[in-house]
């Protein structure tokens, strides 16, 4: 298993597929599946029975996972880089590629 260099919470962009271009903060990371659920992004409509939790069931609206490779992290600026590790006296931190500032 790769190490993924998307963390939770982190503000991302996708840079592939129907949803290119789309902004969104990460909800969750899928270490086993490479995925990763973004807000807002890639959503899908679930059909769901009526239950206990939601007695009218119906068509709900929910966000589905989407390949990391697809994404790529925004700095503060607002521009898309790519994330790299490297060692700050003892801590091991995250740093863009692009603008070599440590996120």
């Amino acid at each position: 298993m790769t190490k993924l260099k998307i963390k939770t919470g982190d503000t991302v962009q996708v840079i592939a597929g129907d949803h290119k271009g789309s902004e969104g903060k990460v909800l969750k990371v899928l270490k086993e599946k490479n995925k990763a659920i973004v807000e807002g992004v890639n959503m899908v409509k679930k059909h769901t029975k009526p239950s206990a939790q939601s007695p009218q069931g119906g068509i709900v609206e929910k966000e589905a996972a989407i390949h990391v490779s697809n994404l790529s992290l925004l700095t503060s600026k607002g521009e898309t880089t790519r994330v790299g590790y490297k060692m700050d006296g003892d801590n091991k931190v995250r740093f863009s590629k692009k603008s070599n500032e440590v996120i």
